[in-house]
């Protein structure tokens, strides 16, 4: 009877064991699997600037946070469908350029939707004093165009809020996501802060492209931080900046269409980094031996989950 009572104990104790309830029992470690794919978008062109569209994924080396990735994904010459926010800058200062900034912005839409990607879709925003969607993404061009010849000068500059709120616009959007505003350049009266708008861009996965029409070439008369930051934008997002006259309004508009159409696509899953903690990753990206070779992309990401 006593051997029968210490089996009984011993089978008892075996299942608090098991089940947790003694103060003796451990946690297993918990091993957590980033699966979240991390796209980057990638140009590279030579010393000349030409842009070259011929590289292999072998000649590209990746890094997030130090540590090397192994490339997933990798499209050259990209034809994703891209969703393109368009911010145009109606506050005052700019009365005098609307009608040229608005004719070229129409011809970069004919051109977007004429060619690449029959997906490809733009948005359109102006903004002053507050911003205002004027079109959601659609390939409607006569819609577009409507919105852009109805546009108005008025005071104030949201720069930072247009780029927060197309940037929340996109992250649910399939394919690449591209931000151009067409600007003179500062901000007067957003509530969002830069370090808010980069942060959104960067959390949309968006290039952020930048058009600032600034007929001023005396630094004296022009907006040189507003200018800092929106090349601190692009080249944190991998985009660019163009200062085009109005008469080079086209021109800018056109190579901003030709880097979109030859770029990489860079996939990888994060390894051997944290994740889920809502930090952000560096990422760097590089060609060994190819030193005569420019590299564009982001400098990161936001790990959220």
């Amino acid at each position: 009877m006593r051997r029968c009572a210490c089996a009984l104990a011993a089978v008892l104790l075996a299942v608090v064991l098991l089940a947790g309830g003694t103060a003796f029992a451990q946690e297993s470690p918990v091993f957590r699997v980033d699966t979240r794919l991390v796209r980057l978008l990638v140009t590279v062109k030579d010393a000349a600037g030409n842009l070259l569209g011929s590289l292999n994924p072998k000649d590209f080396v990746v890094a997030d946070s130090g540590v090397g990735q192994e490339i997933a994904v990798f499209e050259r010459q990209t034809s994703q469908p891209m969703s393109v926010a368009l911010l145009l800058d109606v506050s005052a200062s700019t009365a005098k350029d609307l009608k040229y900034e608005t004719t070229s912005l129409s011809k970069f839409l004919q051109a977007l939707v004429g060619e690449g990607n029959p997906d490809d879709a733009a948005a359109l925003y102006a903004f002053n004093y507050q911003v205002t969607l004027l079109n959601s993404y659609t390939r409607r061009l006569a819609r577009l165009e409507d919105s852009l010849r109805s546009v108005k000068a008025e005071a104030g500059t949201a720069f930072y809020d247009a780029v927060y709120l197309a940037s929340r616009d996109l992250r649910n959007r399939d394919g690449r996501h591209v931000i151009i505003a067409v600007t003179d350049g500062g901000d007067t009266a957003s509530s969002q802060k830069f370090r808010d708008a980069e942060a959104a861009a960067h959390r949309a996965d968006a290039v952020f492209y930048s058009i600032v029409v600034v007929p001023i070439s005396n630094p004296a008369g022009r907006n040189l931080g507003g200018e800092h930051a929106l090349e601190t934008l692009a080249a944190n997002t991998g985009g660019r900046v163009f200062h085009p006259t109005i008469g080079e309004l086209d021109g800018a508009f056109a190579e901003i269409l030709r880097d979109l159409r030859t770029q990489y696509l860079l996939g990888y899953y994060p390894k051997g980094v944290v994740s889920g903690n809502g930090a952000f990753h560096t990422v760097r990206v590089t060609l060994p031996g190819r030193k005569d070779l420019r590299i564009s992309t982001r400098t990161g990401y936001y790990s959220d989950r």
